[in-house]
């Protein structure tokens, strides 16, 4: 029995933000560092993307055990110390190789519309 249109449309676009929520952490911390509030906040400012904590964190704590980002703890006037974020050297080039290779599939995505 097939699926409703719809439904499928939602399972596939949940894959799509899952693959897609790695780069956009990247390319939220590629100008500067962020707290984790600040960064989510940015992230769910994105049409689509819909991320909330429990997948920011451990995300987070991934990206830095693999060295591509780097924390630090500053003392906060409004509240308890903040985590920021930044970006390590390995962590631009990651970045750089997923953008290249994003550009490159949405180039030929576009190329497979064209009339030959």
């Amino acid at each position: 029995m097939a699926q409703d249109p719809a439904h499928e449309l939602e399972n596939w676009t949940v894959q799509v933000r899952k693959g897609l929520i790695e780069l956009a952490v990247l390319r939220a911390l590629a100008t500067d560092e962020r707290y984790g509030l600040e960064l989510l906040r940015r992230l769910q400012d994105v049409p689509g993307l819909e991320v909330q904590e429990g997948t920011l964190y451990p995300l987070l704590s991934r990206l830095r055990l693999q060295g591509l980002v780097r924390t630090r703890l500053e003392e906060s006037a409004e509240g308890p110390a903040r985590k920021y974020y930044a970006l390590t050297r390995e962590g631009r080039r990651a970045l750089e190789g997923m953008r290249t290779y994003v550009d490159a599939l949405y180039a030929g995505l576009r190329r497979l519309e064209e009339k030959r």
